[in-house]
Formats: C-alpha cells, structure tokens, sequence
C-alpha cells in the first residue's frame, strides 16, 4: 500500500436496495490493497459546552482511537485455535460451526433450486421430481 493513499469509508444512499445492503464499502484503487487494519475515531459528545472562536457554545467532545482487523488476514495468519479465539471474543461461532451453519444453508437453497447438494453424510444428492 503507498503511503500517500487514504482509504475512505463510503455508504451507499439506496439503502437496503443497494448493491452493499447498507453496510459501508471502501473503494480500492488499481494498484492498492485493502488495509489490513483501519483506525476510527469515536466521537462522542460529552453533554457540556465550552466557548468557540466568536463566544458561541461548543459542545464538548471526547475522541477514541478504535482498531479494527481483516478476518481474513487473521484467518490466514493464525491457527485455528486462535482464530476461534479471536472469533468468540468478537460475539462469532467458532469457525467449524460456521462452516457448518453455511453448508446447511447453501444445500437448502441447492435443493430448493433442483441442485446437486450434501446430505447429512456428505454424499451428494439430486432430488428427482417425476412428473405424472
């Protein structure tokens, strides 16, 4: 990543129609990666006042400095047991639940589609529907 580009955090304003479901987005130039880790800043008034530059009341404001890391380069870069670690501190099942909430979901829309998918032994299954 060059030290002169700037991520920044963008929105979309169609809202649950969008292309991201309202959640934010970075665009990424050609040439950059996205950063592995981004810093925000918390901003939260504090309830007082204190005079601006021309004696107008200012609300006060205390700034905290967050961090937030890619999954996926934590993913790549521990162990499983870490990561797992890392996934429950944050409110997330541990990955081989994951993985196997995400196969019964994609079978289920498989099978509703008429798809090849996994039943519980993992064998792989079309459903025939005979048409009378």
């Amino acid at each position: 990543m060059s030290d002169n580009w700037v991520p920044e955090i963008m929105y979309e304003d169609s809202g649950e129609e969008g292309l991201t479901s309202q959640i934010p987005f970075i665009p990424v130039p050609e040439g950059e990666e996205m950063p592995k880790l981004v810093y925000i800043f918390e901003s939260r008034e504090t309830g007082e006042f204190e005079p601006g530059p021309e004696g107008e009341e200012l609300p006060v404001t205390e700034m905290d400095l967050h961090q937030y890391a890619d999954m996926h380069t934590l993913k790549t870069s521990l162990d499983l047991t870490t990561y797992n670690r890392v996934r429950e501190a944050l409110g997330l099942e541990s990955m081989t639940e994951a993985i196997s909430k995400g196969k019964s979901i994609t079978n289920k829309i498989r099978r509703n589609l008429g798809q090849p998918y996994e039943n519980e032994d993992g064998i792989v299954m079309k459903d025939v529907v005979l048409k009378v």
